[in-house]
C-alpha cells in the first residue's frame, strides 16, 4: 500500500469510529462532490475531503461547541484541530511533505475557503451537509438549530452551489420546508 492509500485507509478507519452517525457517509460524499467539482483533484485535495471533519471522530481531542461564545470561532478551532490530527496520520503513513502540508492547509481552511483550492473543499463540504448530514442533524438538534446551521452553511456556498442547494429535496417534506426556510432567512433575494 502506498503512502496516499495508507492515509486514506487510516482516515476512513478513524472516521468509521465516530459517534456522529453521518460522519462516515459525509466524508465519502464530500470526496464525491470534490470529484464532481474538480474531476482531476490531486491527492492533497482528496485527503482533505475525506479528513476535513476527522476531529469529530477523536473523542479525546474533539472541540466542544459549548466552549466557544461564537460559532465561527468554534468552526476555526475544529478545522485547526482536524489539521493537527491529520498531520500525525500523514506523517505515520510517510506522505510527502508537500502533499501533507497542502492537505493540512486545506483542512485548516475548509470552513472559510479563501483561495480556489480551499473554496473547492468548502463547497464540497457545504453541499454534502445538505445532501447527507441535514436529516440526522435535525433529529439531534431540532428545527431552530437546524435552520440556523443551514442558513450559515448556505451563506458560505458559491453561487453555483447555492443553485444546487436550492434544488435539494427530501422524502420528508418538513425537511424540504426547513431547508427552503433557512435559505430564505440566509439570503432573502435567492
Amino acid at each position: 500500500m502506498d503512502s496516499i492509500d495508507c492515509a486514506k485507509h487510516k482516515i476512513r478507519e478513524i472516521i468509521a469510529g465516530s459517534r456522529v452517525p453521518e460522519d462516515p457517509p459525509h466524508a465519502e460524499n464530500t470526496l464525491k462532490w470534490l470529484f464532481r467539482l474538480e474531476p482531476k483533484a490531486d491527492p492533497a485535495l482528496q485527503i482533505a475531503a475525506l479528513a476535513h471533519d476527522i476531529e469529530r471522530a477523536v473523542e479525546a481531542r474533539k472541540v466542544r461547541r459549548e466552549d466557544f461564545n461564537e460559532y465561527n470561532a468554534f468552526k476555526a478551532a475544529h478545522a485547526r484541530n482536524g489539521a493537527a490530527i491529520l498531520r500525525a496520520i500523514l506523517d505515520r503513513c510517510g506522505v510527502s511533505k508537500s502533499v501533507a502540508d497542502e492537505a493540512c492547509r486545506l483542512v485548516t481552511l475548509h470552513e472559510v475557503g479563501g483561495d480556489p483550492r480551499s473554496d473547492l473543499l468548502k463547497n464540497a463540504d457545504s453541499i454534502s451537509f445538505f445532501e447527507v448530514n441535514m436529516p440526522l442533524y435535525y433529529q439531534r438538534e431540532g428545527w431552530e438549530e437546524t435552520r440556523r446551521r443551514c442558513s450559515w452553511g448556505y451563506r458560505r456556498l458559491s453561487v453555483r452551489m447555492k443553485k444546487i442547494a436550492r434544488s435539494i429535496t427530501y422524502d420528508d417534506q418538513a425537511l424540504t420546508r426547513l431547508l427552503k426556510e433557512a435559505i430564505q432567512q440566509a439570503c432573502p433575494k435567492d
